[in-house]
């Protein structure tokens, strides 16, 4: 009886016969022929010839044996030569796949997929001088975890130092690298200028070599959700944790002052944060207004656009240096003077402000002087006094036609943001990160991670509330401590992130969630699904931020916050976030954050010109476990993109709707759903096919602000010459059948008559003495 395998690495690993059994019948699912019984016999003749040769099979020896077996029995007279072919042709692919990974340098220790490794490669795995790879995917977690989990380590300590106790759960540090010792040894002082922390490092140094601490617990546990892909940071986490650089952060946001030497100095600082793979964001609107006197020299200012294009080309040149591609958020109030020029700024073929995005600051007072149909102030926003006047129908319009000839600029609503600025006793939010889901204050920086929620979903179709629950909470720890482990590139930073702790905990994978609950995006099921969901993270965010505090102290600019009004204790003045999740989502093999399926099948240009070809594996999974399978019909699917033209079942199309063919209002109540239950923003791009018109723009920003988002960006297929994802679909959007408008239509005139009940910052603070009802765990039945 065989017991062991000899893997391709050399390691022996228990056998593990049903592996044998499934590859059969996945060979036979592709042809539809054959069934589970005959895969079960052709395993057990596989497993007996093996045996009997009495030593350790390899990978190869079992595979070439499968193939034997396939072609020479015989089951009731069926022969299986056409199975045999298949099981080659599949074992050539995985072939393909292992020598073009080899290739790259890169040794996968984790199976991920061709793309992420490809993804890995170009960005994140540390190289030698020479450019060689010198870790693999699972090495390049554990240095994450190392990084960041030895921050434990410092406030054990400190609970030491107040309470004269140790972990009885922790243990002795055996070893600590060169990179983590760096790590602590920044992290004490901060502390210590913190005054959570006395003494010297080196007294620090003996009590965790003599002592013990649940630094070591934490980074195993933090390896763990990471290499299992449940939890995956952002890129400069990845990118900089345990290595020269250092510093962690997504985004941050920039002030930018109306003088020469403010200016460029926030050009110099957005250098240094492009240059360690951060991105920025900025409000232009303290900027004058073309035209205006410079009083030191009696000239003219040229406006913020100008000053714009230094920014933009500062990243042009940082970025050819750099592991990914600078990107900025350029942000100018509706009654800056200078507003039709910058709605106007961007081109289509992106030659203009290229490392921007841009979006118009609007209030609440711009959409009553649209109602009414009234004229908009512009004001010099040195003195406030009114310049000219503008019809509010005018610059609206201006902003839905470029909106659909650029995809800019998008729209982000302050007062919404600010209403919701649990910090607002330290300053207003004026600006976002590049892609808007980061509302930040002047200087502040976001730490953000993301959970993949397709690795909760268990076998009998039900979420594991439990198993969420627990990396909730440890992904949380891990932002919090990546606030401490973080070597900020500016000093401004440095002092405002330690001061609001502002961590982003998000979600990707959404999109295969619902595939594999059998719930379609487009319907009030998977509006349900999101609601649990998102109160689910930010419940137990909001949690595990609690108990934080208790262990840790409240972040410094707790006092005189709306927590403190509510006399509730945070270690992070937010906690959620939900990002775009772009490379990360390739590494982790999965939909990205909330958005619903782009295509079936795609091309994705990323990594300096790259083409990665992805196909969705739920789909090819189910047709497989529908007995749909085919490789015509897989060809016919990467052709078109998606499954409008496809001869399949009604309810697979409904399933695998992609999101060209969603209705645009269905978009903006899923991002709608998902920022009732976050603290910060939400990034969701509301994808349109190429024939959508302005007015369905239109109608998508207004949703979008009686929706209460706090920002909205659309894309139009094909509005930019260049592009990241192309699907190659064609064909007109279909209408909704009178069913779903009805459904559509019910579901905003719900979340619009809540949205105008709802106070200021009730369900921020109402949310955390909330209760979830595990026994509920789909979505599917009302709370």
């Amino acid at each position: 009886m065989i017991k062991s395998i000899k893997k391709r690495d050399g390691k022996i690993e228990d056998f593990d016969q049903t592996k044998i059994s499934r590859a059969i019948y996945k060979a036979m699912l592709s042809l539809k022929f054959g069934n589970m019984r005959d895969a079960e016999i052709l395993a057990d003749k596989v497993v007996k010839e093996l045996s009997a040769r009495k030593e350790i099979p390899t990978v190869e020896n079992i595979q070439d044996t499968v193939e034997s077996v396939l072609m020479e029995t015989q089951i009731d007279g069926r022969k299986f030569n056409e199975v045999a072919k298949a099981y080659i042709l599949y074992r050539e692919k995985r072939r393909f796949i292992r020598e073009e990974k080899e290739r790259l340098g890169v040794k996968d220790d984790l199976k991920l997929t061709l793309n992420a490794v490809k993804v890995l490669e170009a960005r994140y795995l540390l190289k030698d001088e020479e450019g060689k790879i010198i870790e693999t995917p699972d090495q390049m977690f554990r240095r994450v975890a190392n990084h960041v989990g030895v921050i434990d380590a410092l406030y054990d300590y400190a609970n030491f130092q107040k309470k004269g106790t140790v972990r009885e759960d922790g243990k002795k540090i055996s070893n600590l690298l060169n990179t983590q010792i760096e790590v602590l040894e920044r992290g004490f002082n901060e502390l210590v200028n913190d005054g959570v922390l006395k003494g010297t490092f080196g007294q620090f140094m003996d009590f965790i070599y003599t002592k013990p601490t649940i630094a070591e617990d934490t980074i195993e546990k933090f390896h763990k959700m990471m290499k299992s892909l449940e939890y995956v940071p952002n890129s400069p986490t990845m990118m900089n944790a345990g290595a020269r650089l250092g510093q962690l952060s997504a985004c941050f946001v920039l002030p930018v002052g109306d003088s020469i030497e403010e200016i460029f100095e926030a050009v110099k600082q957005t250098a240094e944060i492009h240059k360690s793979g951060g991105g920025t964001g900025f409000s232009f609107s303290r900027l004058r207004n073309k035209d205006d006197i410079v009083g030191s020299t009696k000239g003219v200012a040229s406006g913020p656009v100008s000053f714009m294009k230094i920014f933009d080309t500062t990243t042009e040149v940082i970025k050819q240096g750099g592991k990914r591609r600078g990107a900025n958020m350029g942000i100018l109030r509706y009654d800056h003077p200078d507003i039709m020029e910058f709605i106007t700024s961007k081109d289509s073929e992106n030659t203009i402000l290229k490392n921007f995005n841009i979006s118009v600051g609007m209030e609440d007072e711009f959409f009553e002087k649209l109602d009414s149909d009234g004229y908009v102030d512009l004001k010099n926003p040195k003195t406030g006094k009114v310049v000219s006047r503008i019809k509010a129908r005018t610059m609206w319009d201006s902003i839905i036609t470029h909106a659909w000839k650029t995809a800019d600029p998008g729209l982000i609503f302050l007062d919404e943001i600010n209403r919701a600025n649990p910090v607002k006793n330290i300053a207003d939010i004026e600006a976002t990160n590049p892609c808007g889901e980061q509302p930040l204050m002047p200087y502040e920086s976001c730490n953000l991670g993301s959970i993949n929620l397709a690795k909760f979903v268990k076998e009998d179709n039900t979420i594991d509330w439990d198993r969420l629950r627990e990396t909730v909470h440890m992904s949380t720890r891990f932002l919090d401590n990546v606030v401490d482990a973080n070597n900020f590139p500016v000093r401004q930073i440095k002092e405002m992130t330690r001061k609001t702790r502002k961590i982003g905990l998000g979600i990707m994978g959404f999109a295969d969630m619902l595939i594999m609950l059998g719930v379609p995006y487009d319907s009030e099921e998977a509006l349900k699904i999101a609601e649990n969901v998102m109160s689910f993270l930010d419940l137990e965010s909001h949690k595990e931020s609690q108990n934080l505090a208790i262990e840790r102290g409240v972040f410094p600019g707790w006092y005189g916050s709306e927590y403190e009004k509510e006399d509730i204790l945070m270690r992070n003045s937010t906690t959620t976030t939900i990002a775009p999740t772009g490379t990360i989502s390739i590494i982790a093999g999965c939909s990205s954050s909330i958005e619903p399926l782009f295509a079936i099948a795609f091309m994705r240009h990323v990594l300096n010109g790259q083409e990665l070809i992805e196909v969705n594996p739920l789909f090819e999974e189910i047709m497989k476990k529908r007995n749909l399978y085919s490789e015509k019909l897989m060809q016919d699917v990467a052709t078109t993109g998606n499954l409008s033209k496809i001869d399949l079942p009604e309810d697979l199309k409904r399933l695998f709707k992609t999101a060209h063919e969603i209705d645009p209002e269905w978009h903006v109540l899923m991002q709608a759903t998902f920022q009732k239950y976050c603290d910060s923003g939400v990034s969701k791009t509301i994808n349109l096919p190429n024939d959508a018109t302005p007015e369905d723009i239109g109608k998508a920003y207004r949703l979008a602000k009686d929706l209460h988002c706090k920002g909205i960006t659309v894309y139009r297929d094909r509005s930019k010459t260049e592009q990241v994802l192309y699907s190659g679909t064609s064909g007109k959007k279909e209408e909704a059948s009178k069913e779903e408008k009805k459904e559509k239509i019910a579901i905003i005139e719900k979340m619009t008559s809540e949205g105008k009940e709802r106070k200021k910052m009730d369900t921020k603070y109402l949310r955390l003495e909330a209760t979830f009802d595990p026994a509920c765990p789909d979505g599917k039945c009302d709370k």
